[in-house]
């Protein structure tokens, strides 16, 4: 029997994707151990409370450790959700799906739908908002702006 080399990397690579659930990894990420190139699967990521608030949910998807300077994540807003927060970093958002709303003191608001992406400058004070609900990727700069803070 001829087993395809497709077939043992398809095999191979379910059998890493169990073993990191096993481990308690919640999503799936792929690291190239030689040039350190990391993949999340963006759809696998379970999002969770976010400060016991269950209409804004997210999860950091890279480490310090993995990323040092540049931190990610993926967060929804759902059941028109309103999240005020002023930023101690620079932050790109990528909205995969739905809409999102931010909300500029001063009354002015910057929608982005699917497939917009937002930069929020460092020291801007806002709301994240959703009419509806929206899931988007965040990139920041630095990303250990909590240490900074």
């Amino acid at each position: 029997m001829n087993i395809s080399e497709d077939l043992v990397k398809a095999i191979v690579k379910e059998l890493l994707n169990q073993m990191r659930t096993q481990a308690g990894e919640d999503f799936v990420k792929e690291t190239d151990k030689t040039s350190g190139i990391l993949v999340v699967r963006g759809d696998t990521v379970k999002t969770e409370a976010f400060e016991g608030r269950e209409d804004v949910k997210l999860k950091d998807i890279v480490t310090l450790q993995e990323a040092p300077r540049m931190g990610a994540g993926i967060m929804e807003l759902v059941d028109s959700a309103d999240f005020e927060w002023t930023l101690t970093y620079d932050e790109f958002d990528y909205v995969i799906d739905g809409t999102l709303d931010i909300k500029i003191d001063g009354g002015n608001v910057i929608r982005g739908n699917k497939g917009d992406i937002i930069l929020i400058p460092k020291g801007s004070h806002i709301h994240f908002s959703t009419p509806n609900s929206t899931r988007y990727a965040y990139f920041v700069y630095p990303a250990n702006w909590q240490e900074l803070a």
